[in-house]
């Protein structure tokens, strides 16, 4: 898949020098910076899904009664 972006001629420029910096390509950079969004998005969604849970049933156990619950004790 082919992505195109129109930039500003600043723009395109710090892009480029910043993969340089780090020995990458734009094309890498561009793709590892769109993954590293999804994933913060992604977690940010599962923390939010497991503070909501927590808020409605806030019961916990300790380590030592879920090691008891799995039988690893």
């Amino acid at each position: 898949m082919t992505i195109s972006l129109r930039l500003s001629e600043e723009d395109s420029m710090l892009i480029k020098k910043y993969a340089e910096m780090h020995n990458i390509s734009v094309s890498e950079l561009a793709r590892q910076s769109v993954f590293d969004r999804i994933e913060e998005e992604y977690d940010l969604k599962a923390y939010d899904d497991a503070l909501a849970e927590f808020k409605a049933d806030s019961t916990t156990c300790s380590l030592d009664e879920v090691e008891k619950e799995l039988g690893l004790r």
